[in-house]
């Protein structure tokens, strides 16, 4: 049951926004009683807490399971990463949206929780340039935290308006974002000025 109270409470905040959903609209939707919602939760607040938790969470072991293949690149795990963010629009958009959207509703002592998985994620993208640069496969001058601020924010963002079965692919995206992080946009000649 707590599973249905969360994947009816994933569509409907996606929907119709965390304020505007009811917890009798959450409990109606699986077919439940409001004592049934409040076995699980004490509040809407903490059903939030949850799916943003579980979200975060979910992203945190795939970034660190990518991160620790020995046998890949600096380059090989960034390409991962980002297509493992990218990927993850497809499967968990709505849970995406809610995480960045709804977030804001969260009471400190929820927030304090996922903005420290927040900074674990961030923290691990960074070590990954860090090595990068110490390898010598990024430029020595990249400022890896600035850089990792960069890349969140390209990636996380595309769920907003990235549509997956559109004229770009995942793999698409992801190369190009790759590319575009690697190589810039600038063409080999450059302009006079």
């Amino acid at each position: 049951m707590k599973e249905k109270l969360m994947e009816a409470s994933i569509e409907l905040f996606d929907r119709k926004g965390f304020k505007e959903t009811s917890v009798q609209e959450i409990v109606e939707a699986v077919g439940a009683t409001k004592g049934a919602f409040y076995y699980y939760y004490r509040s809407k607040e903490e059903l939030l807490r949850d799916i943003c938790i579980t979200y975060i969470e979910d992203l945190l072991d795939q970034q660190s399971r990518l991160l620790q293949e020995p046998e890949k690149s600096c380059t090989e795990k960034l390409h991962a990463i980002v297509y493992m963010v990218i990927r993850n629009i497809r499967t968990r958009k709505k849970s995406a949206r809610i995480f960045f959207r709804e977030m804001r509703h969260l009471a400190d002592e929820h927030l304090k929780e996922i903005r420290e998985k927040r900074r674990a994620f961030r923290k691990q993208y960074e070590q990954l340039i860090q090595e990068g640069v110490a390898r010598g496969e990024f430029k020595p001058s990249l400022h890896a935290e600035m850089i990792t601020f960069g890349l969140l924010g390209i990636t996380n963002w595309s769920y907003y308006w990235f549509q997956p079965d559109g004229s770009v692919s995942e793999e698409e995206l992801t190369d190009i974002y790759v590319d575009l992080i690697l190589n810039g946009i600038r063409g080999q000649e450059r302009p006079k000025r």
